[in-house]
Formats: C-alpha cells, structure tokens, sequence
C-alpha cells in the first residue's frame, strides 16, 4: 500500500559497538540490523518508518539514532531521555527526526500501589518539553496501569500513543472496563493506540481472542489506529513472525479503506510525514 507506515519498531546492533544499558534487563539483546529489517518491510510495501528506543538501550539511544541516518526513506523516531536533557541534544535529535518520547514500564510490572503518582513529575515535565519542540509522547504499561493513567491521558496537551493496545489482557475480553474507558479516552483526546504486541497480551493459538478487542478498537475510533510489526518480537521471536502479524491487520479489518487510514492517513498525520 504507496505509503505505508510501520509505526512500531526496534533495531539492535552488535553488543561490542551497542551494549545493553538497562540494570534489570528483561531479554538478551537480539542481532536485529536494520538491513534485515527493511528486507521484509520492502517486501510488505511499507515505505515509512517510525523507530522506537527499545528498552534494553536504556538511554542511549545512539542505535537507533544511526540507524536513521542510515535509513534512505521518510522516518521518525522515539526516544527515551531524561526529563532534564539538555536543550541542544534534543534540538540535535529532531533535525535526525525524532518526534517523540517513550515513557515505558514493563507491561509485565505487577501491580504496584503508587507507581502512577511516581511517574507524573517525568510526565508533566515532558509534555512541557514535548509541546515547546512538537513532538509527543508515547507510552507503555502494563494494562493496570494504563487504566490508571487514562485520566491524566485524557488531558495531554501533546499528541501521545499507547503501544500494545493499552496492555489489556485479550482473555478478559472486549467489555473490561479498562478497554472501554480507553476507547472513551481515545474519542475525546489526542491519543492514538497501537495495534501491536497481540502475542503479548494474548496466549491463545493464532492470538484468537485478541481479534475482537482489537475490532473494537477499530470500530469506535478507526481514525485513532496506528499498526507497528514490534520487530524484532524479541523474547516472543521463537513464536510469531512478522509476516503473521501484518496478516492479523487484514483480518481485524478487512475493508481496504479502513486499513488505509490506519497504515497510512493515521500515521502521515501524527508524525508529520
């Protein structure tokens, strides 16, 4: 599809040259390159890119920022950095492409009494900082607290994106009051979800049980929709492949017109390409 945007992925170079940063590192770090990559991304058609600053890079994101250097299509990326970053460094990173911030705590964190009123001094200041530069933020939680975060969501003055459709488990189906407030969110604020991640917020063959959450997404607010392949699926690589995934889109939303604006309208329009 002309167009076509893969709104969520990662690249991992060699560990000498990009070693893992994070103290409580999650996976092994993957040989990922971005050549291997675009090998499938150009046979899928896609022509623009969005890179996300995985999480075992911590706060170097120096991969991923030669990786869109390197890269010769339309691209952005986002990135993770302190609240106090240096004005100049994140000028440095805009003219690369960035337009963005990851705000990520493990989807599998498990309910943590507190967490949410931690997180909110990063996240005032960064969409302070995300308003001055046009860029926006971009998060990821685990589902619990995704819902918690939805009010302060709701009144983001930046454009923001949750990853994984929120991190709602597929087994509690498409009526749990936190997919329902999250559509509810979604239709009155500036926020765009993610169709990603089904492997991890489904355990069932073929991810069965995700379908109707994510038809419900798509149904009430299809114009807020963005799709990203998560490559390289890292701790999941043994048991989904890309090619699986961008399969899942066509049968969530079989209607070409629909699956136009999510891979192409939706995202041209939240990252400015």
């Amino acid at each position: 599809m002309k167009g076509a945007c893969d709104s969520h992925f990662h690249v991992f170079g060699t560990a000498e040259k990009y070693p893992a940063r994070d103290p409580k590192l999650r996976y092994k770090p993957p040989y990922a390159p971005l050549d291997d990559y675009l090998e499938w991304a150009q046979r899928n058609g896609f022509e623009r890119f969005v890179f996300v600053q995985p999480s075992a890079y911590a706060r170097d994101n120096s991969c991923m920022l030669d990786a869109m250097k390197a890269i010769r299509h339309p691209c952005r990326g986002i990135v993770d950095v302190d609240d106090k970053a240096p004005d100049n460094l994140l000028a440095e990173m805009n003219k690369v492409g960035v337009r963005g911030v990851r705000i990520n705590v493990s989807p599998i964190h498990p309910r943590e009494e507190g967490l949410r009123e931690r997180l909110m001094p990063r996240i005032d200041r960064m969409e302070a900082r995300c308003a001055e530069l046009g860029w926006q933020l971009d998060f990821l939680f685990p589902g619990w607290l995704t819902e918690e975060m939805l009010p302060r969501m709701a009144k983001l003055k930046v454009d923001f994106t949750m990853a994984h459709m929120g991190m709602f488990l597929a087994k509690d189906g498409p009526s749990q009051p936190g997919l329902r407030r999250l559509i509810d969110m979604l239709k009155s604020s500036r926020g765009y979800a993610k169709l990603t991640g089904a492997y991890r917020m489904s355990k069932t063959p073929g991810f069965v049980d995700a379908k109707p959450m994510a038809q419900a997404l798509i149904s009430a607010v299809p114009e807020r929709m963005i799709w990203g392949s998560d490559y390289p699926h890292l701790s999941f690589a043994d048991q989904v492949g890309s090619d699986e995934l961008l399969a899942l889109l066509s049968d969530w939303a079989p209607d070409e017109a629909t699956r136009r604006k999510i891979l192409v309208d939706n995202p041209q329009r939240l990252f400015g390409f």
